[in-house]
């Protein structure tokens, strides 16, 4: 049964409150067994098996497509949110003097590849202090660098993976577009628990991964795009038109000249990760089912009783002041005098599952985390607080 805060679906979870989904999410019993399906086929049938999974992939894409609020013809499968963005980036109409926006603190992914292949192409990295969201200060700087140089791509991050900071991208997207700049955004860690509608966002693209919020396999991800907007840089041996018939039907057919398709599924170029894609549709079946809305709200509440208690504790909390920017993560700074890692440590081993990047504390459920688990994470924080105050 799919309900807010049931982990019935999660038989095999050890700890008390699983709170890293901004990380990895562990597999349902239904991604699981999705999962050993298609090994099971192949374990069986070995090629004819492809056959029945090659359809699967469609499926997932518009499974993605409704999740996402866009047309699942604009959505190629990919191995990462990693090699969507490296994709997107060298396939771009670079010109010797263009710039690529980036903001300090990103998460790598949506830093290395843009800095590369600036690099060489001739293009020049651009990096942005990213304090001041709220306040609009942000949109400001972008704006005068937009004026200022010639930029070719804005990439931001839809939510920052430290602090939880939630991306004005609408307005990000509007400030690119009166500039002739394109805006690219990493989605990774708001897909699944924060609302995005990229029918209403007007993005030039977005990719994301599996793993996190979605709760899928590691080694799936997908990216949004429309391949008029790329130069086709990048290409396998499934890229281009009709790829197949020199398999299928006799001699004579095998060619090496065939044009790369325009369709944003060429990017694909190869072989999929079949028992990613098949996991993955598992995987959003319940975010679709419990509406990304509800998910997050449920969320917030989470966050809202949370919160309060780590503040009286001692701890700083990096939430946003505004609910508009807002997501599925609560990152706080430690009291004064304590280990960050040690206090990490600590609430793991009781069986309270948290991250620490970038030198902050990140709690992150989802859907399937009890409101009845906010009691067990503070008394796992006042057991692992009085017992640093011995030492």
């Amino acid at each position: 049964m799919t309900a807010l805060g049931s982990r019935e679906g999660f038989p095999y979870l050890k700890a008390r409150s699983y709170l890293n989904h901004a990380a990895v999410s562990p597999p349902s019993a239904s991604v699981e067994a999705a999962a050993r399906e298609v090994l099971q086929d192949y374990a069986e049938n070995g090629l004819g098996a492809i056959f029945r999974w090659i359809p699967q992939r469609l499926e997932l894409k518009q499974a993605l497509g409704s999740l996402l609020g866009v047309d699942h013809r604009l959505i190629a499968l990919t191995p990462s949110t990693t090699r969507g963005l490296t994709d997107l980036a060298l396939c771009q109409d670079w010109k010797k003097g263009d710039r690529v926006l980036l903001f300090e603190g990103e998460f790598p992914a949506n830093v290395v590849p843009w800095q590369h292949a600036a690099w060489a192409f001739g293009a020049e990295p651009l990096m942005l202090p990213l304090h001041g969201v709220e306040s609009g200060e942000l949109l400001q700087r972008v704006e005068d660098a937009l004026r200022e140089h010639e930029v070719r791509v804005l990439a931001v991050s839809a939510v920052q993976f430290q602090t939880g900071l939630r991306m004005p991208l609408a307005e990000l997207a509007d400030l690119a577009h009166a500039h002739g700049a394109r805006i690219a955004v990493d989605a990774i860690q708001a897909a699944g628990v924060v609302p995005l509608n990229l029918g209403h966002l007007d993005l030039d693209y977005v990719a994301g991964g599996a793993h996190k919020w979605l709760m899928g396999l590691e080694g799936t991800g997908y990216l949004v795009a429309r391949a008029d907007t790329l130069t086709p840089r990048v290409a396998g041996w499934l890229s281009v038109e009709d790829p197949l018939s020199f398999l299928m039907e006799g001699e004579g057919h095998l060619r090496y000249d065939k044009d790369v398709r325009d369709e944003t599924d060429a990017l694909e170029l190869g072989s999929t990760n079949v028992v990613g894609a098949a996991a993955l549709q598992a995987a959003i079946e319940p975010l679709l089912e419990l509406g990304v809305e509800a998910i997050f709200q449920h969320v917030q509440d989470f966050h809202d009783l949370l919160e309060p208690a780590l503040l009286e504790r001692g701890f700083t909390s990096e939430r946003a002041a505004q609910a508009r920017f807002r997501s599925g993560i609560l990152s706080v700074r430690p009291p004064p005098g304590e280990d960050l890692i040690a206090l990490s440590s600590a609430l793991n081993a009781a069986g309270v599952a948290v991250s620490t990047p970038d030198g902050r504390l990140r709690f992150a459920p989802h859907w399937c985390n009890s409101l009845d688990e906010v009691g067990l994470v503070v008394d796992a924080l006042d057991a692992v607080l009085e017992r640093t105050d011995k030492l």
